[in-house]
């Protein structure tokens, strides 16, 4: 008996530019970036189709608004189960705070394994949601970020409070005041 594999895709807009979300099998299990690293080929990312994705949608303008600090989304992982071990300690990582590739080492047990740790999270299938941003080296510098290092220091910067209406135009008007 084989198991079909049904997967949809739309693309939605964001300060960060465009954003593509994945669903298999009616569940998110993408959201990649232009030009990112590891981005799977786009004929993989199966129909267009806008239905799916109504919650991740919701979910991602509240954030880009300031008024989410935590998703709750269903998702479906693909990796092996280091990587997932990885992606779900990124979930546990605060809105605006940081850990090092050895801190989350650590925390799953391997001191040793900051570099293993550094190779999951750049495979990390949902960004932003899944926030392998607030992933530092241990000198504090902003290293290996499969959405572009000026994407990361703009995630990073946008979670600590500062606004840079030029970088935001089009969502700079949509954020409360009480936010600015």
């Amino acid at each position: 008996m084989t198991t079909t594999t049904s997967r949809r895709h739309t693309v939605v807009d964001s300060p960060y530019g465009a954003l593509t979300l994945v669903a298999t099998d009616g569940v998110l299990s993408g959201l990649y970036m232009t030009d990112q690293r590891h981005r799977p080929a786009e004929e993989t990312f199966g129909d267009r189709d806008e239905t799916l994705f109504d919650e991740a949608i919701h979910q991602l303008e509240a954030y880009f608004a300031r008024e989410l600090t935590e998703f709750d989304l269903t998702m479906h992982f693909v990796g092996t189960p280091f990587q997932r071990s990885v992606w779900d300690r990124l979930r546990q990582i605060p809105y605006g705070e940081t850990r090092t590739y050895g801190e989350l080492a650590e925390e799953l047990g391997n001191r040793g394994a900051s570099r293993a740790v550094g190779l999951a999270n750049g495979k990390n299938p949902i960004g932003i949601i899944v926030p392998c941003h607030r992933v530092i080296g241990s000198s504090g510098s902003l290293v290996g970020y499969g959405g572009g290092l000026d994407r990361k220091q703009r995630l990073l910067a946008f979670e600590r409070g500062e606004r840079d209406d030029a970088l935001f135009p089009a969502f700079a008007a949509n954020v409360p005041t009480a936010a600015r």
